[in-house]
């Protein structure tokens, strides 16, 4: 299975699940804080409809050329630290995006730089309104989950929860007892501060 068979796979089981909702319950689930890293009411729920993290990706990608972690970096930053999406969705999205032309791609050693074309330029203008009201929900989010913190304090919660996810693989005894200690100290540091 090819990256844009794999992007498009993941979209389609979100409009499978979506599919017999109601407009006012896809409508409250799609403002929902929620999705791959968020819990509501009854479990996790997705934060980005099917087909919207393409126009997120693009839009950042209009903005600044990047790099698939800093897409992801970005998205977690504009969301208040709430939610990053994964690498395993947003890279095979990123060859989907250059498979259909509408990035291009420069590798830099072992990393790809990723930058919109005219087709995803096109692409993002026929899609103003949705694109725009997926980054002023995205606003809304950070300001309601935090967005009155620090920028510092921001980063480098985004930093320790990308830190926790990339401990992948079973730990050892040692190393789970190593890194609750560490959350714990700090967690009575910034209650002191």
């Amino acid at each position: 299975m090819n990256a844009t068979e794999v992007a498009t796979a993941v979209e389609m089981k979100a409009v499978e699940r979506d599919k017999g909702k109601t407009d006012d319950a896809a409508a409250v689930e799609s403002l929902a804080v929620g999705g791959m890293g968020f819990a509501g009411v009854g479990g996790p729920m997705r934060f980005f409809g099917a087909g919207d993290l393409r126009y997120v990706i693009l839009q950042l990608i209009a903005e600044k050329p990047s790099h698939g972690y800093e897409i992801i970096k970005s998205i977690q930053e504009r969301l208040g630290g709430m939610y990053a999406p994964s690498p395993g969705v947003v890279y095979p999205m990123l060859t989907m995006l250059e498979e259909m032309g509408y990035a291009t791609v420069v590798t830099e050693g072992a990393r790809k730089l990723y930058t919109i074309t005219e087709e995803g330029s096109k692409a993002l203008a026929e899609n103003k309104a949705q694109v725009d009201a997926l980054f002023a929900r995205m606003d809304q989010v950070r300001g309601e989950q935090g967005g009155d913190r620090a920028q510092q304090i921001e980063r480098a919660v985004a930093n320790f929860r990308m830190a926790l996810r990339m401990k992948k693989g079973p730990l050892t005894e040692e190393q789970i007892h190593a890194i609750t200690d560490i959350i714990d100290a700090a967690a009575k540091q910034i209650e002191r501060a």
